[in-house]
């Protein structure tokens, strides 16, 4: 199986997740050294195998790069695209540069290898693609360039993962919430008590605005909470759940 985006976070724990239930690993990131981490740990956990590949999905060519993953691997039955994120360009009225960036990180250099991978699943008529997108795809809340792209993800999974669902094709998207981890937006903002020198609150502050606000469990979820239902949605449990886009958000609100 292949994961895009596998270092840290909620990507390490997808790995790990799937490592423990005895997976043949496949997994790409920008960090050799944490990959190289990464291999060790999922070694201990119970992979059956693990290999990894250093690439940047936004200064590749993802179909040219999709393909020698065929070639020095062979086909994929599960694959799990990690990628995107919210630190990007942030302005609305932003030009097409700035929209384009977004929409390829979160969801066109995923797309752009699928292009290549989903066919050989359909030859065998299984197979399993799920993915990350974010709860902000449907609250449209936040970064709006973010927001959008993985509208526009959660859209392509509808609407792809219903064409390929006679296939024996299982496409989903997992859409987290808020989650925390080391080294994460919200993990620094959880830490930060100095107040901003021109006034307004501290990370701290702005933390616990947010889960009064916006999570009915009150805390961040944890990378294992979202590793735990693509587990499921990679499973033969979800055969009859393609084109599902799910929440793992804590109630947001």
């Amino acid at each position: 199986m292949l994961v895009v985006g596998a270092s840290k976070g909620i990507g390490r724990a997808i790995a790990l997740g799937f490592a423990a239930e005895g997976a043949r690993l496949v997994t790409v990131a920008r960090s050799e050294d944490l990959l190289k981490t990464l291999s060790s740990d999922a070694a201990a956990a119970g992979a059956q195998s693990f290999a990894y590949e250093i690439a940047d999905v936004m200064n590749i060519d993802n179909k040219g790069f999709a393909e020698k993953l065929l070639q020095k691997y062979g086909d994929f039955e599960i694959v799990v695209y990690n990628v995107g994120g919210s630190l990007i360009s942030r302005d609305p009225l932003g030009g097409t540069d700035d929209w384009e960036y977004a929409l390829k990180f979160n969801a066109l250099a995923a797309i752009d290898m699928s292009s290549v991978i989903i066919p050989r699943m359909v030859a065998k008529k299984w197979g399993r693609v799920i993915h990350i997108s974010s709860i902000s795809g449907v609250m449209l809340r936040g970064n709006p360039l973010y927001a959008s792209a993985k509208a526009f993800l959660n859209a392509y999974v509808t609407s792809v993962g219903r064409a390929l669902a006679k296939d024996g094709i299982v496409m989903s998207a997992v859409m987290p919430g808020a989650v925390a981890f080391d080294g994460s937006y919200w993990d620094k903002r959880s830490k930060d008590f100095e107040k901003p020198a021109g006034g307004g609150k501290s990370g701290v502050e702005i933390c616990a605005d947010f889960l009064w606000h916006h999570q009915a469990v009150d805390r961040f979820g944890t990378p294992e909470e979202i590793a735990n239902a693509v587990l499921f949605m990679a499973s033969e449990k979800a055969s009859f759940m393609p084109a599902a886009l799910i929440p793992v958000d804590g109630a947001n609100m």
